[in-house]
């Protein structure tokens, strides 16, 4: 199912602290983000908000092509948020990986199947039957996307995917990326820092100072010309 995003005035506020205000923001189907800022600007709030998980103080998002808000239904099914630290379920990978078709009533039979097919796509079939747990924080990484590919959301909003993670792991979570904007999927990744995953971005949006900021398309090459976007990505 195809799906935007429309954003408009989104203030977000913690007591007298006012975290931002997002005068507008429009993400369409397919599209591809890197949301930077400062540890503590608020992506990780204005990204639970996108998702549904968490309410603004004033302002709108709405999803089409139903128009209506985007938290009148809490969680919407086509949204997945996945935070920097992986929330693990008891059980092995397995498991782990077929928590969100369970809730979704699926039969066994396509459970199993479709399991199957994600443990492969995110090359974890090795470690099915492994606690969830023991995994290494990159194979975590991993386990998280194949949950959330078996879902085929329209929208992935992904939180610091790579934080903390060796070079080997950052270059896997970013071909199963890869894989998903190939796919279709529309992808959302904060970080403050440039890596692999957000060279795959074709948007730049940089919170700071309470607002959102449009730091445009081209990437690479305006680094080495552009000495104020290197200040916005590399803080």
């Amino acid at each position: 199912m195809s799906l935007e995003l429309n954003v408009d005035n989104l203030v977000k506020s913690f007591g007298q602290r006012k975290l931002f205000h997002v005068d507008q923001l429009r993400v369409g189907e397919g599209e591809s983000l890197h949301l930077s800022g400062e540890n503590g600007s608020g992506k990780t709030t204005l990204m639970k908000i996108l998702a549904g998980l968490e309410r603004p103080c004033s302002g709108r998002v709405m999803v089409t092509p139903k128009a209506r808000r985007w938290w009148s239904d809490r969680i919407h099914p086509q949204v997945i948020y996945l935070h920097q630290t992986p929330y693990i379920f008891s059980g092995d990978v397995r498991d782990n990986v077929a928590y969100g078709l369970r809730l979704r009533s699926y039969s066994r039979r396509d459970v199993k199947l479709k399991v199957q097919q994600a443990l492969a796509w995110a090359r974890l079939e090795h470690l099915a039957e492994q606690p969830a747990y023991a995994l290494s924080g990159g194979e975590k990484q991993r386990l998280a996307l194949a949950r959330a590919w078996i879902l085929a959301p329209s929208l992935l909003l992904l939180d610091e995917p790579t934080a903390n993670l060796d070079q080997h792991s950052v270059r896997a979570v970013s071909e199963l990326v890869t894989q998903l904007l190939d796919k279709g999927t529309t992808v959302m990744v904060s970080s403050h820092q440039k890596n692999a995953v957000t060279d795959l971005c074709g948007r730049r949006l940089h919170l700071e100072n309470l607002a959102l900021q449009e730091l445009g398309n081209a990437f690479s090459n305006e680094l080495n010309n552009e000495p104020e976007l290197k200040y916005y990505v590399q803080h």
